[in-house]
């Protein structure tokens, strides 16, 4: 049993609770070449490369899943077990779309409890037949987390139910997060005892897994990761509601791809990521990514499909024939309208049964010629919503056959047990349509079974039309995953009762060639996008995603579910302070470019003053007579107020719209144009937006002007923002000036205005002084400073820069950047300008000026 005390979830994260205490007998891990894994700890939160010679065989791939794709039954004797394939499991069937020569491993729990002492057999016998290997869960491990924080927390909310009363969905319990966090660390220790990292791929399968990312990254940083997330994803109102969400959020940040039926569940994944964690998402070439500590995180949209040859072959099996005919006996002269669900709260099935009596009683056509057979798979979960909806079902058969049924009539035939393919398809072969009013599910592949078993097989004998013609038809809601692929069916809202029954009425009489032509394009696309090709393309992806995975340089950071990993290019590192220094201390010409906002001065400070530490680090580097100092800004020139006491500092103000060498020089200006008549257009343009847009303000200065959305909502601060730069690049297309958007904001400003333009002319005009820098530091932190680090290649081919200068573009944050350096933040960027400081040659009496500059403002 898991203490209650284990609130801290960094003993979790490491392993750290009693369960794990006790010693475990290890599988073999399973490799191509011999090695030595005695010392195997699965506490260690330390992430390492490898600890396993890599194979040179051939790749594997480890497809992890709440469950193994295998049958287990006790031998007659009860002593032993029996395995077999289940043939019906997702898992097992996405093996037609991988590689032929890719060796699949499986790791997963059984659906039955195995003795302790059977244990070591079962995981041997498993392995070596089936290349399964079992996760053992505790039982009371297995039913917190699995009835409980599975299907009692995560399963209601991914499907829109909040709880709203401790009866209703239940109240959030941190003993069912601890053991989902100690059932993922069992299911990594069975991973890291089979896993050769730097050559296996690991596939991930649903929420019952949602942090196993993380376990796996800590050990492994490189591995190849992907999750397939097989239920609805919710809106951020929904899931913000979750307690450990970040955590979660985090851990799925960890696997390299992300993989979704639908478009709407990626998307409010995206929201989440944005609204919650601050991470935006990019779209290149048609692949969207999210950019993470330096790693781009893929998103997949793909809608999983059937296995067509497992269909196919029910179809030709000699008992379903005869089972065809029965059922086309039975209901002879009758119109079939189908329902396949598992009993759950949020299939619909009573909506579709009141849509059934409301056809019926709208339409007495109808009556003693449609009949609605409903079959119901046994429930997964338990409580008590599930026993009020059966009852309610039960009610609603009873009243309608009770008001409708005529003698050897029943309009509602209600099975209620398990059903086996076989007779599905064979019900699926009679059914005229299919209806599906699910109010919420992930997936939903009954009509795709539906539309392959309408279409029949091409063999004689077979049960399809004997007129040659194949038809189907689809009433399906619009609130489960395979709606959107299905473009031919009747799509409805199920809530809507009354147009639920007329959406069925219109099914059934619909003339013969418009279903034959629903059909059709339905049988195509399914064929088409079938498991295999779900799988295959998923992998696919999977590889080009993870294709820099070992060139780039990684480390792990972050402790407990804050774990993640910074990826960086070979060629981007961080600022080292001495290497910097010793660069400093050879050069006799230097250049030092500073941003303000966000390099100097942090950008979440309310007071952007400069403090009296920075004022005195950039007055010792200006004292050194062999620097020349610039603090190059997108702000006005409040900047030469606020940094008076810094009289030598050069300051470019407004990207160098403004410009002086020092503070006692007048202002310049350096733009091309002084016709500000475009300020009339734009104005009003952004005037509109802010009026729309809670939270947004315009900044006027006296070249530009600057539309700010950071205390916006994030999705539409960022919608109306591409709306504005689409707007304003429209009515200021024929006027002397720019329209750029930057991090939350969207700017207009004069042609040829940029901070590259600045650093040229600096540089430039140094060279001219013949003092041509032969060292370069050039700091920033936003997109508007790229243009900086641009410019300092042109600039040594051109001669400005010295041919051995020794340049140093820094971004702040470890983000993509033209910058080859960065440092974390800027307490790191004030502390290395402090060793530059102090290592500069200041003259005495500059020293002892500044210090008795400083000691008056401190006075004041």
């Amino acid at each position: 049993m898991l203490s209650k005390s284990h609130s801290n979830l960094l003993d979790l994260a490491s392993g750290n609770f009693p369960v794990m205490a006790r010693e475990r007998r290890r599988l073999p891990r399973v490799m191509t070449v011999p090695a030595d894994i005695s010392e195997l700890d699965d506490d260690q939160a330390n992430s390492v490369g490898s600890d396993v010679p890599s194979s040179i065989i051939q790749d594997r791939i480890i497809i992890v899943a709440n469950e193994l794709p295998v049958k287990a039954k006790r031998r007659p004797d009860n002593k032993g077990w029996g395995f077999s394939w289940d043939d019906d499991a997702l898992l097992l069937q996405l093996k037609d779309g991988l590689p032929d020569d890719m060796e699949v491993l499986y790791v997963g729990s059984l659906r039955v409890e195995v003795d302790l002492s059977e244990q070591d057999d079962v995981s041997q016998l498993l392995l070596e037949k089936f290349k399964c290997v079992p996760a053992f869960l505790p039982p009371d491990i297995l039913s917190k987390y699995y009835h409980g924080f599975c299907k009692q927390h995560l399963w209601p909310l991914f499907h829109y139910m909040l709880p709203f009363a401790a009866n209703h969905g239940g109240r959030f319990d941190r003993s069912l997060w601890e053991a989902y966090v100690a059932a993922n660390k069992i299911f990594s220790q069975k991973v890291i005892e089979i896993i050769n990292p730097e050559d296996d791929y690991v596939w991930i399968h649903d929420y019952h897994l949602m942090v196993l990312p993380t376990f796996l990254r800590r050990k492994f940083i490189k591995l190849r990761m992907g999750f397939f997330l097989h239920s609805p994803f919710p809106s951020s109102e929904i899931y913000r509601t979750l307690p450990v969400r970040e955590e979660i959020l985090k851990a799925l940040l960890n696997a390299d791809l992300i993989g979704f039926h639908t478009f709407d569940y990626a998307r409010h994944f995206l929201s989440c990521c944005s609204r919650i964690l601050g991470v935006e998402y990019q779209s290149k070439r048609g692949y969207i990514g999210l950019e993470y500590y330096g790693r781009t995180i893929g998103i997949k949209i793909m809608p999983v499909g059937i296995h067509m040859g497992q269909i196919q072959s029910v179809l030709k099996l000699a008992d379903k024939e005869w089972r065809v005919g029965e059922l086309k006996q039975q209901f002879e002269g009758k119109t079939v309208l189908l329902g396949v669900d598992d009993m759950d709260i949020f299939k619909g099935v009573n909506l579709k049964l009141l849509a059934m009596e409301q056809l019926l009683r709208q339409h007495p056509k109808w009556q003693g010629r449609a009949v609605l057979v409903q079959i119901a798979n046994p429930a997964r979960g338990r409580g008590s919503d599930l026993e009020e909806i059966q009852a309610e079902i039960h009610a609603s058969c009873e009243r309608i056959n009770t008001n409708f049924g005529q003698p050897g009539y029943e309009p509602v035939v209600f099975i209620d047990r398990p059903v086996s393919l076989c007779e599905r398809a064979a019900y699926y072969t009679v059914a005229e349509c299919l209806v599906v009013t699910a109010v919420r599910d992930g997936m939903n592949l009954t009509p795709y079974e539906y539309i392959v078993c309408r279409e029949g097989v091409s063999c004689p004998g077979s049960c399809s039309d004997s007129t040659g013609s194949k038809k189907s038809m689809l009433v399906v809601s619009e609130f489960i995953g395979c709606s959107p692929s299905l473009s031919g069916a009747i799509r409805i809202n199920p809530w809507n009762i009354e147009a639920t029954a007329e959406a069925l009425s219109e099914a059934i009489s619909m003339a013969d060639p418009e279903k034959q032509l629903r059909h059709e394009k339905h049988y195509k696309y399914v064929s088409l996008h079938d498991v295999a090709y779900w799988s295959r393309s998923f992998y696919q992806d999977l590889e080009r995603t993870c294709k820099d995975h070992f060139r780039r340089r990684c480390w792990g950071i972050g402790l407990s579910f804050g774990f993640r990993v910074v990826a960086l290019d070979p060629n981007f590192r961080k600022l080292s302070i001495d290497t910097i220094v010793s660069a400093y201390l050879r050069s006799k010409s230097r250049a030092v470019l500073l941003d303000y906002d966000g390099t100097v001065m942090p950008q979440t400070s309310m007071n952007k003053r400069p403090s009296q530490k920075v004022i005195s680090i950039i007055n010792m580097l200006c004292a050194d007579p062999k620097n020349t100092v610039f603090v190059v800004s997108g702000r006005g020139k409040t900047l030469g107020e606020w940094l008076s006491p810094c009289r030598k500092l050069g300051i470019a103000a407004e990207h160098g719209y403004f410009m002086r060498w020092s503070a006692d020089e007048d202002w310049r200006v350096c733009g091309q144009s002084n016709d500000f008549g475009w300020i009339q257009i734009a104005e009003p343009v952004m005037q509109l937006y802010t009026e729309a847009t809670d939270g947004s303000s315009i900044e006027k200065k006296e070249s530009a002007l600057v539309w700010h959305h950071r205390d916006a909502d994030p999705g539409f601060g960022s919608s109306q923002a591409k709306e504005m730069l689409d707007h304003l690049e429209s009515v200021l297309a024929n006027e002397p000036v720019a329209v750029k958007s930057g991090q939350y904001i969207v700017e207009v400003k004069p042609q040829g205005v940029s901070k590259g333009v600045v650093a040229e002319k600096i540089l430039s005009l140094m060279a001219e002084n013949r003092r041509q820098a032969d060292f370069v530091l050039c700091i920033g932190d936003d997109r508007s400073d790229e243009d900086m680090f641009e410019i300092f290649g042109s600039a040594i081919a051109s001669g400005i820069l010295s041919p051995n200068a020794s340049v140093f573009a820094c971004t702040v944050g470890q983000k993509p950047s033209k910058a080859k350096y960065y440092l974390d933040d800027t307490s790191e960027v004030v502390l290395m300008l402090e060793n530059l400081a102090e290592a500069s040659d200041v003259p005495s009496s500059e020293s002892e000026e500044e210090q008795q500059e400083g000691e008056n403002e401190d006075s004041l």
